[in-house]
């Protein structure tokens, strides 16, 4: 396996960390959920950068990257949901979206072709990411306000959770418009299966 799989791989290790971390109390616990989801999103961009340098673009990086984003992204917002953070209906959509692009390119890989991801796909993971890291950063500035001097007030919370659905309202409405642009693009693939279905009757 080649150094830009092995970032990619790493990423779905770090999820695990930093599953764990984001679960744990305190502000401490929560500076390295920070930290971690900081470095994994920063391989998404490494193995891209290497395996584009060393020419070390594989089937195996175009098929696993993206899902290492999905498998990322979409744990941190389950768990904002567990500790209610975000509306579980935005990610009802995120996680529809994410289901069907995977299986679409699974569905592409039994044919022998591998789907990679495009600058839309690119920028509603950037998004996604954006946001997670803010509801990150939120959190440890709750817990810095609940030991302070300045407790951590409810027109403060408010603002952040108004801040917050704002963001998951832009990132989901961009999940959708990259989703549907995918599904739209790579219509073939089910208009194939459609054709070799009514050949069989």
């Amino acid at each position: 396996m080649n150094f830009p799989n092995r970032l990619t791989v790493s990423r779905i290790v770090l999820t695990f960390v930093f599953m764990l971390a984001l679960f744990s109390h305190g502000l401490i616990a929560k500076i390295m959920a920070f930290a971690v989801f900081l470095t994994a999103s920063l391989t998404d961009w490494l193995d891209g950068y290497f395996a584009r340098r060393d020419n070390e673009i594989s089937d195996f990086g175009k098929l696993m990257d993206p899902i290492a984003d999905k498998i990322l992204v979409l744990s941190a917002f389950l768990a904002f949901i567990e500790l209610g953070l975000v509306p579980a209906w935005m990610v009802v959509i995120i996680v529809f979206r994410e289901l069907a692009v995977t299986g679409t390119r699974i569905m592409a890989l039994t044919k022998n072709i591998v789907l990679p991801a495009r600058e839309g796909g690119k920028n509603k993971t950037f998004s996604q990411m954006a946001a997670i890291i803010i509801i990150l950063i939120s959190l440890i500035l709750k817990e810095i306000g609940i030991r302070s001097a300045y407790p951590w007030s409810p027109s403060i919370e408010a603002c952040f959770n108004k801040a917050i659905f704002i963001l998951m309202f832009i990132t989901t409405a961009l999940t959708l418009i990259s989703g549907g642009s995918f599904l739209y693009r790579n219509r073939s693939l089910f208009m194939n299966n459609k054709r070799n279905a009514d050949f069989k009757k």
